[in-house]
């Protein structure tokens, strides 16, 4: 799990209390592309184990946030790509975690990845964003990664009973858009597994919202 979110939810979510210690994070590997001494160290030291089996992460930091103009203006949107290449033959899944924002990290990340996931909250202005992000994948697919990919929109915080969000959903279904069949449904239990730092199934693996990711995953691996 690559996390380029400054917020840095998923590293601290997945590495506990280890998040606070010194690693190497995607701060440190920003700049030294911006030092020009990226010998300094190999790309594996920059990912950590966490304490689950076979999931590593690449933590964020919150000095993406001032890195972000310099590696704009100095030219550094292939440096994630770069990165990831040197991992490739490591790791099975890569998943990138951004910002919600089109900010020079998640164009980063649209720009090395072979397909991306759009999460979906089921309200207008959710909507209104969707197709704004369709347009900027469309057009980061015409200039910088011909083989982007959308892989799907999930549903996330969907409420059965509730009618608005059934028909945007419907809305959006009908207007085409590949919706995982699989929505995900707003649960306490969540907020729980974020206090705890511990992934939903890992602490609670019969819980419903448990088996909505299972059953998500389980499509994506197809």
């Amino acid at each position: 799990m690559v996390d380029l979110d400054p917020q840095g939810n998923s590293s601290h979510y997945l590495l506990g209390d280890a998040f606070e210690e010194a690693l190497p994070d995607s701060a440190d590997y920003f700049k030294q592309c911006l030092n020009g001494r990226l010998s300094k160290n190999d790309a594996i030291d920059f990912v950590h184990p966490s304490p689950f089996e076979n999931l590593f992460v690449l933590p964020a930091s919150p000095e993406l946030t001032e890195l972000e103009s310099k590696l704009e203006s100095k030219h550094k949107i292939y440096k994630l790509r770069d990165l990831l290449d040197k991992l490739d033959d490591h790791f099975d899944w890569v998943f990138i975690d951004t910002a919600p924002a089109l900010n020079f990290f998640t164009l980063s990340a649209l720009i090395c990845a072979d397909s991306c996931l759009i999460p979906f909250d089921c309200d207008a202005f959710a909507r209104n964003s969707l197709y704004m992000l369709q347009e900027v994948i469309e057009e980061i697919r015409d200039d910088h990664n011909e083989v982007l990919t959308i892989e799907g929109v999930i549903v996330n915080q969907f409420q059965a009973r509730a009618n608005l969000p059934r028909q945007i959903v419907e809305e959006i279904i009908n207007d085409g858009q590949p919706v995982f069949p699989v929505y995900l449904s707003s649960s306490v239990k969540m907020r729980e597994s974020h206090e705890c730092f511990c992934p939903l199934i890992h602490m609670a693996p019969t819980h419903a919202l448990t088996q909505q990711f299972c059953q998500l995953f389980e499509l994506l691996r197809r």
